[in-house]
């Protein structure tokens, strides 16, 4: 790929939203290598402080199942709409990939960044996605940040949710939203 293909891929990066996203989802093959390029991140110390927890099938349903309840549980005076909510956050999208960040002592890597590390994981899956034709957008909400929801999804105490990557073919083209002007960002620092 040319430096200009690159940077035109890079400037048209957008994220799908999850209730347009459906089948066909990456094949194996294409996941990999997906996943290939989003372990290619910066990670002082080589810490690899991250993994993958694919939910496909049936077990995207029965995640949204436990959802329902756990949402119940959180606050009993929830409205129907917003259980249903809940329990049908991850029946749209056909593949989505978990990352967690697995947070690690070390003198020399701080959590903080650790946890960068696990998003640019994040990032690098959407460009990934994007870059072999399909959609893809990451979500977190209060299940990305819930104990009960960690338990039962197996994390072990030192593991974190990072990010939700909901992955699937685009039922619709995404319209451009507006942008941050980098040029307003930038300011130079003087002594």
């Amino acid at each position: 790929m040319s430096d200009s293909c690159f940077l035109q891929a890079l400037g048209q990066r957008r994220s799908v939203p999850s209730l347009q996203l459906g089948e066909p989802a990456p094949d194996e093959a294409t996941l990999l290598r997906m996943l290939s390029a989003a372990v290619r991140v910066p990670d002082h110390g080589k810490l690899v402080p991250f993994r993958f927890l694919r939910l496909q099938g049936e077990a995207r349903h029965a995640l949204g199942e436990y959802l329902a309840r756990r949402s119940r549980e959180r606050t009993p005076d929830a409205s129907p709409a917003v259980v249903e909510k809940d329990r049908q956050r991850f029946s749209h999208a056909p593949l989505i990939l978990t990352v967690i960040a697995r947070l690690q002592d070390n003198p020399k890597v701080p959590e903080q960044e650790q946890l960068l590390t696990a998003g640019c994981v994040c990032f690098a899956l959407l460009q990934a996605a994007q870059g072999f034709g399909f959609g893809a957008q990451w979500l977190t909400a209060w299940m990305a940040y819930d104990d009960g929801v960690a338990r039962h999804l197996g994390l072990t105490g030192n593991e974190r949710i990072v990010g939700f990557i909901h992955i699937g073919t685009p039922k619709l083209q995404v319209p451009e939203r507006e942008r941050p002007d980098p040029a307003g960002l930038l300011e130079d620092w003087r002594p």
